[in-house]
Order: structure tokens, then C-alpha cells, then sequence
């Protein structure tokens, strides 16, 4: 932890030199990164919220006061109302709530929170549990822009276990929240019997697997996805037009053409158009295609019902000459949750 503790920081360090605000508790994990703050002189200030269902909150929110007036900082509280039902959900929302305020008020541009490795691999577990995508899996990110301010949550990369090595090798003071076991609480039942012991047995395994995730996440939501494919023909689900050129190029790559720099420079340029007499693309609405060139006479109901779909007329003959049954195409693709509007 001590050898790394730079580059946990320094990851973040064009946007920790804005106006920050760290969410405290007083826990290990705000505590730790409370510390790792004042040791690289980022400047900060911190919120402590006092729920009022356990005695020690009243001691936490003094020692928060104490620690902000030791290292010259200012200390933001809030006291919560007593929540009758749903505490975590109407805990998180009156949290933020008076964080925005604070963001508001005072004009801090980054909220940084505590949130770790267990945390990640928590919140992962129990989307899966419920059923969810890569995205929504992986969303807990280092790096959330908001509407008028930037998450920041520094730490995913560090376990609880090497957050509390950290604070103990330093003599750093922090808290234990004994309700952090009170398995009335969905999210405690999944850290004790799920995600914990996991970190505990295969940390680095798992801090790779978020890696990979990561970078696979960033390509499904900037990149592209093959939506359907059917002998020769790729249906092409862009997620960022940018992302246009270098999916055909994959695409035909793996199909076996290499494509050439002024054939990449035409791809960008045109949404629709043949490249070396071999290869139909088109671009539509937020899909590619892409097919093998041809040219056909095709039966006028062939042609219409084509056009009733939106398939673009560049790729038809290939189509209709291949026998690619039309309504596949509709019943997985055209008729989902998006409708390719034809830009040709």
C-alpha cells in the first residue's frame, strides 16, 4: 500500500486540484483516504452526517471536527431525520442530498467517497444477483461526471484489508461502524458471506478481472458491438460515431481484407459506399453494415420490403442473392429496442 500510495492519487491528480469535498464517516475507508489526501497535499474539506441510531456517531462527528481544525480544514455536518423504513435508501438519498447542497453552496467542483475494492466487487454481486448487464455490473467507476460536479472515488483499486494495513502502519485514528454486521441489511449479508471473503482469498485475481472489465465496459458504451451476423453480412451496433471507422476496419479484418489509410479515410467521410470492389458498408441511424458487393436484379416486392426495413439498397443483392431470409434481420434487430432510420 505505502509503495503505491502515490499512484492511487496521482491518477486523479488534474481533477484533485479543483475544489474537493471528501464524504467522511470516520470509518477506515474515509479515513484512510482522508490521510492519503493530507500526505499529497491536496487541499480539501470534509461532510460528516450523524444518523442518530448509534451512540459512537456523536463521538465521530467530534472527531471529524477535531481532525479538520488540526489540519486546518472545514467540517460540513448534517443530522439526519429518523428514517421509519428503507434506512439505506433514504440514508444515501438525505447523504447527498446535503453534499449537493454543500457543492452548491460553496462552490466545490469533485465529491470524493471512500468506496473500495469490496465495495466494487459488493455492488457487482448483487446486480448480479438480480440480473444486470456488463454496464450496469461494472458501474461503480473512479471517475463519474455529474451535472455540476465530478465523483470521485479513488480507492477501488485498494481492499478494506490494505486500507486498514495502511492506517495501522501509520498510527492513523479511525472507527469501527459496528452496524456494518447487522445482516438485516441486504448489502451487509452480501459483504459477509460474499464479497469479503472473495478479496480476502483472491485480491489480485480480482483487481485484474475489474481491469479487464473496465476496459471492456469502455468499449460497449464509446465502441461498437456485431448485433447480427449471417454468412458474410455483419450488422454493426455503434455506441460512439467516432468508434465508425475503426469497427469496419476490425470487422473486414477478421473477414479477412485489410484495409488500406485512404480506405479508413473514405469510411469516415462516407455513410455509404464500396471498397475495393470487394465490400458493401453502410451507415445508418446507429448501425453498420456490412457485406460482400454485388449487383442483382431483384423482384420489386424483394425491393419494397426492403425499403420498408431500411436496409440500405448497397447491401440488397447480397441479400437476396444469399437467400438471407429478411425477417431474421427484422425479428433481432430492426424491430428492437431501436429502429434504424435510413440516412441514405
Amino acid at each position: 500500500m505505502t509503495e503505491n500510495r502515490l499512484s492511487l492519487l496521482t491518477v486523479h491528480c488534474s481533477l484533485l486540484t479543483k475544489k474537493n469535498l471528501l464524504a467522511f464517516s470516520a470509518g477506515i475507508d474515509s479515513s484512510a483516504l482522508f490521510f492519503l489526501l493530507i500526505e499529497s497535499n491536496i487541499k480539501f474539506d470534509i461532510a460528516i452526517v450523524d444518523y442518530g441510531v448509534r451512540e459512537q456517531s456523536k463521538e465521530e462527528v467530534l472527531h471529524a471536527q477535531s481532525l479538520a481544525k488540526e489540519y486546518n480544514l472545514k467540517c460540513h455536518t448534517a443530522n439526519a431525520p429518523q428514517f421509519t423504513s428503507h434506512f439505506e435508501e433514504n440514508a444515501r438519498k438525505f447523504r447527498y442530498d446535503f453534499f449537493e447542497s454543500l457543492i452548491h453552496t460553496y462552490g466545490y467542483e469533485n465529491l470524493l467517497t471512500a468506496h473500495q475494492l469490496n465495495d466494487r466487487l459488493e455492488w457487482m454481486l448483487m446486480r448480479l444477483a438480480k440480473g444486470a448487464g456488463v454496464v450496469e455490473m461494472t458501474g461503480m467507476e473512479a471517475v463519474t461526471p455529474k451535472e455540476n460536479y465530478t465523483l470521485l472515488r479513488p480507492l477501488l483499486g485498494y481492499s478494506k484489508a490494505e486500507l486498514l494495513a495502511y492506517l495501522e502502519a501509520n498510527n492513523h485514528p479511525y472507527f469501527v461502524d459496528e452496524s456494518n454486521s447487522d445482516e438485516h441489511f441486504e448489502r451487509n449479508r452480501f459483504r459477509k458471506h460474499f464479497s469479503d471473503p472473495l478479496i480476502d482469498k483472491y485480491t489480485e485475481g480480482i483487481k485484474r478481472s475489474f481491469d479487464y472489465l473496465e476496459a471492456d465496459r469502455e468499449e460497449l458504451l464509446s465502441g461498437y458491438e456485431i448485433v447480427f451476423e449471417h454468412k458474410d453480412l455483419r450488422l454493426l451496433k455503434l455506441y460512439s460515431p467516432a468508434a465508425k471507422t475503426r469497427a469496419v476496419d476490425r470487422t473486414l479484418k477478421a473477414l479477412g481484407y485489410l484495409l488500406s489509410a485512404s480506405q479508413r479515410q473514405e469510411i469516415a467521410q462516407s455513410n455509404s459506399l464500396v471498397v475495393g470492389r470487394k465490400w458493401a458498408i453502410a451507415h445508418t441511424g446507429t448501425y453498420v453494415f456490412i457485406s460482400p458487393y454485388r449487383t442483382a436484379n431483384m423482384p420489386k416486392a424483394f425491393k419494397e420490403k426492403c425499403r420498408v426495413l431500411n436496409i440500405p439498397s448497397k447491401i440488397r443483392p447480397y441479400l437476396f442473392e444469399e437467400g438471407i431470409d429478411l425477417e431474421t434481420i427484422r425479428r433481432h434487430v430492426l424491430f428492437g429496442k431501436e429502429r434504424i432510420v435510413n440516412s441514405e
